[in-house]
């Protein structure tokens, strides 16, 4: 589906600089710095959609639809495709399956979650640069971000590649640690690939540009499935080729964006070419880098550590099956917030970039509106249908028994997630990554964890008791980072600014 085909009406075609090129662009189709006559047609139509519901601003609802929807998607396409690969490697043995498994979830844990957090910093430089027309600077930034992740995934690598006595001293099986640790080692070049997709996406998204990204995620998945065939099963390299399958797509991935990136005259303003000006830029970006990763990773180590808890239970296989069942719900439906998150925190960012601060306050009040409907989606989807969602995990009637009786509490915290999304998103846009690291260590580490131990083991509520004191983080979180949201005078932020050079920096 071409771009034009998959745009709402507010996300329209723009002439690139050549007339021959079209990009789509949220910020200026609903607050207009285009011709009189888009202006003027924007504003009868925003009139019309506002006497129909009064109180919806219907321009900004459809235009946030039509950015998280591409999102969405390629998140999920960026899920499959290290699935397929331990898909692959689990029909070569249950030994395989378990090492691919704790592989990947130990990659994630460890590298994974670092290297999205990282890309964060883009989404206030480039997100405000491009909303303040410091268009040459995003260049600059991505090249510096893209030197930040190389540095993390290098140290990063040096963990995986000691993966195997770290697995055992936590307590896993030997042998299928030592798997573990080679699925791991044929990952590394996988992991320096997903941090520069990441880096890229952070970049396009703060021009809104969205649709292609689509097709650069859902074509190498395709691929994906008769690379791990080939790899696997006829070239004969058997459980490495899982690994390497995941390594050889996701290259692609990057190397098609990169492709795009400098081949289209809709970059020409946003990419000055390499350049060595990025070298002065890596540390500054790093301050909003490293407390952005640090609020991904606290908050996705919490999930984690809940899954080590339920081991330790009275029933720990029934226990772990239960939490990691809600943990990958969670996660699922977190894919669909994500969508919005990315929309809310480009919105805000350019919003704030154009010193349009009214703008940036409606956004945030319709997102928000967005990710309450979502979530009684969610609710009505789990409440309806948990039973039929539990047996594609299991076909146990003792963990679907317990699974049900979980859903209540995971209607809970999905709700309370997909509005924590949202306002995790605006911390990106504004810049306020270090507040939101401090919410999310408190909010997990001081009240949220510790309340499960009390929960889950003292008060003898098991993995009800875990998943009850997640809830307390997640409200905690809300409740914390709505504050932020609500009493912060955005007049005043100051977290980015030109130098004397006239360079949009941190």
């Amino acid at each position: 589906m071409g771009e034009e085909e998959a745009a709402a009406p507010l996300l329209v075609a723009v002439p690139g600089n050549n007339g021959d090129d079209l990009r789509l662009d949220l910020t200026r189709t609903i607050h207009g710095d285009g011709d009189d006559d888009g202006r003027k047609a924007a504003g009868e139509a925003s009139s019309s959609a506002r006497h129909a519901l009064p109180g919806w601003d219907w321009a900004e609802v459809t235009g946030q639809l039509a950015f998280a929807a591409p999102m969405v998607a390629t998140s999920m396409a960026y899920y499959a495709i290290p699935l397929v690969s331990v898909m692959f490697a689990g029909r070569l043995g249950d030994l395989q399956l378990a090492a691919a498994t704790l592989g990947n979830s130990w990659g994630t844990v460890t590298g994974i979650a670092l290297m999205t957090g990282l890309s964060g910093s883009l989404e206030t430089l480039c997100g405000q640069g491009y909303g303040a027309r410091a268009y040459r600077t995003m260049g600059v930034h991505l090249q510096a971000s893209l030197l930040t992740s190389t540095l993390a995934s290098a140290v990063v690598s040096l963990v995986w590649l000691y993966s195997e006595p770290l697995l055992v001293f936590l307590g896993q099986d030997p042998a299928t640690s030592r798997l573990a640790a080679d699925f791991l080692l044929h990952s590394v070049p996988a992991l320096f690939a997903y941090g520069f997709i990441q880096c890229a996406l952070r970049f396009l998204q703060a021009q809104s540009v969205v649709a292609p990204l689509v097709a650069f995620s859902l074509l190498p998945l395709a691929a994906h499935v008769g690379v791990a065939h080939a790899l696997v099963n006829v070239l004969g390299m058997g459980f490495a080729g899982a690994a390497v399958a995941t390594s050889v797509s996701l290259w692609l991935s990057f190397l098609m964006l990169a492709a795009y990136v400098m081949l289209s005259a809709r970059f020409r303003e946003t990419w000055p070419g390499l350049t060595s000006e990025a070298f002065r830029h890596v540390l500054p970006g790093m301050k909003l880098a490293i407390p952005s990763a640090v609020m991904v990773c606290f908050e996705y180590w919490s999930f984690e550590i809940l899954v080590l808890f339920a081991g330790l239970m009275p029933e720990p296989q029934l226990s772990t099956s239960i939490i990691a069942m809600c943990q990958n719900t969670e996660a699922i439906s977190y894919m669909i917030t994500y969508g919005f998150a990315a929309v809310i925190s480009t919105r805000v960012s350019n919003e704030l970039g154009a010193r349009n601060i009214a703008n940036a306050k409606k956004a945030l009040a319709v997102s928000l509106a967005l990710s309450l409907m979502l979530g009684v989606a969610f609710l009505l989807l789990l409440g309806l249908g948990h039973e039929v969602w539990a047996r594609l995990f299991s076909s146990s009637e003792a963990v679907v028994s317990a699974f049900a009786s979980m859903t209540p509490l995971l209607i809970g915290s999905v709700v309370l997630d997909s509005t924590q999304g949202v306002l995790s998103g605006v911390a990106r846009g504004c810049g306020w990554q270090h507040l939101a690291a401090w919410t999310n260590l408190v909010a997990f580490y001081v009240i949220g964890l510790p309340l499960a131990i009390l929960f889950g083991f003292t008060l003898g509520f098991q993995t009800k008791g875990l998943w009850m004191g997640q809830i307390c983080g997640l409200l905690c979180q809300n409740c914390v980072l709505f504050f932020i949201t609500l009493r912060t005078n955005w007049e005043e932020l100051d977290l980015t600014m030109f130098n004397k050079d006239n360079d949009f920096v941190c």
